[in-house]
């Protein structure tokens, strides 16, 4: 399987609706939930546009990443921006985020050697597995959360001594997407998020995330930057509208991630599908 490699900048989370993240020292990943005490943590839908339009879509949009990258060069054009400041949950550097296809999955944390029988993909053991591999927590740190009834995950994908499947810890957010009228780039996602799932040995402790989408920016960029929306959205070569502001993701594997930490894109089969808004 094709792997790149990249590091983590920053980690924010912030518990009200607010356009920028505080950033922490550390985040925790609760699996099919999203960023543990982040407000647009959740099953549906948890950003405010879209939950007016239609409050019963999935959360496909748990964790926001934007590369490191794009700040220096809103930056060449007189734009400051820092870590947390677009609202983002975890700064990438080193990782072309917006090239990569949808159902890839990031892997956070250092690597061990690679081990016999994990197809070729390095595995964090010893004090990574047990920094990582935190699953088995997840049931307290959802209740912590303050979800409740439709928003929490399914029973299957909260407990366990050594944490759901990655099946098992998707499938209430899938059940949303199954139930849920889609659209046709969001019904594509909800499919690749679903065969990530199925694709996933089960064997690496790592926290790990499902791209799903690109992040459809708003005019609040505007209000936080006057003029920045028209650097995050672009036109490529042949017309079609380029996003720049980032990646959204679905928790696939519960943990702490922390600056620093490494960062493994694991590529889904061939064909690529490119991400698209969700």
């Amino acid at each position: 399987m094709e792997a790149e490699q990249g590091t983590i900048a920053a980690v924010s989370c912030n518990d009200t609706y607010a356009f920028t993240k505080p950033v922490r020292d550390e985040i925790v990943l609760i699996a099919g939930v999203g960023v543990k005490g982040d407000v647009h943590a959740g099953v549906h839908v948890k950003h405010r546009g879209r939950v007016r339009n239609d409050p019963t879509q999935p959360n496909f949009r748990q964790v926001h990443l934007i590369q490191h990258e794009l700040f220096a060069e809103v930056g060449a054009k007189g734009f400051a921006v820092a870590a947390g400041n677009l609202g983002e949950n975890v700064t990438t550097t080193g990782v072309d985020l917006l090239a990569l296809p949808v159902g890839t999955i990031l892997r956070f944390g250092p690597p061990a050697a690679a081990t016999a029988g994990t197809g070729g993909v390095a595995v964090a053991a010893g004090t990574d597995a047990a920094r990582a591999g935190t699953d088995a927590r997840e049931a307290p740190e959802v209740a912590a959360t303050g979800l409740a009834g439709r928003d929490r995950p399914s029973e299957a994908g909260a407990v366990g001594r050594e944490g759901p499947s990655a099946a098992e810890a998707l499938k209430a957010v899938l059940e949303v997407a199954a139930a849920a009228e889609l659209d046709r780039a969001t019904a594509a996602s909800a499919v690749a998020v679903a065969a990530a799932a199925a694709r996933d040995r089960g064997d690496d402790p790592r926290a790990a995330v499902v791209l799903a989408g690109l992040r459809n920016p708003c005019a609040q960029i505007n209000v936080f930057r006057q003029g920045l929306l028209k650097e995050v959205i672009g036109r490529g070569d042949g017309g079609d509208v380029v996003y720049k502001a980032g990646v959204m993701a679905v928790v696939l594997r519960g943990g702490p991630i922390r600056p620093g930490d490494a960062i493994i894109a694991e590529l889904p089969p061939l064909p690529h599908a490119p991400l698209e808004r969700v």
